[in-house]
């Protein structure tokens, strides 16, 4: 990823919270198949390894998993909130014209090794886990105990789970940074005026530049 200056976050407790933030990163790898990409749920453990390792699972037809098994670096990618950013935003454009349309976006790229694993309990506690964290905020979350026990045995055979540790972390928070601070301020204001609720996401992003 392309990160001028301006917009780099090089600050590892924010790289790891839009991390968390992030319910559905895309892996990709390079491989024998050429690229591979899956949108899957991960599990970020920030304490392991320098900079946290992410777990998840793949389906077994799925043949990225081959690909991390072989030695593949993967690539994962967390993108955060963005928006399509109008010259007319900018109370500069009446003085001078010199503003075109840009997007204002929040990315952290996680670059790693993996390994994979296959057996039965090491699958059973990632699953477990990511069930676990997304039914939290639910009035009454499921389990996975909640269904058979043989029935969950045998959907356990049809994935592959993997542990990456992360070896280099990328990230972006392009958000006006390089414009006034009226500019910044036209902004968010022309975001906030949007119906877009991603819009108005990135406002509150920019507000708290």
């Amino acid at each position: 990823m392309y990160v001028p200056r301006a917009f780099a976050e090089n600050d590892l407790e924010a790289l790891q919270a839009q991390m968390l933030a992030t319910p559905l990163p895309v892996l990709v790898t390079q491989g024998e198949c050429g690229l591979i990409a899956s949108h899957i749920p991960l599990l970020l453990n920030p304490d392991e390894g320098s900079h946290g390792t992410l777990y998840g699972h793949l389906a077994r037809a799925n043949r990225q998993w081959q690909a991390l098994a072989e030695g593949a670096e993967a690539m994962v990618i967390f993108a955060g909130e963005q928006a399509y950013i109008s010259p007319a935003f900018y109370p500069s454009k009446a003085e001078h014209a010199k503003a075109v349309p840009t997007w204002n976006y929040v990315a952290v790229h996680a670059y790693g090794h993996a390994t994979v694993f296959d057996d039965a309990p090491g699958l059973l506690r990632v699953v477990t886990q990511l069930s676990e964290r997304h039914e939290a905020n639910r009035p009454a979350p499921w389990a996975v105990s909640d269904a058979p026990r043989d029935y969950i045995d045998s959907l356990l055979k049809a994935i592959v789970g993997f542990s990456l540790p992360i070896s280099r972390l990328t990230g972006q928070r392009k958000l006006s940074q390089n414009r006034s601070a009226a500019d910044q301020a036209g902004v968010r204001d022309g975001l906030l005026a949007s119906d877009n609720p991603y819009d108005h996401a990135l406002a509150q992003l920019i507000a708290k530049e």
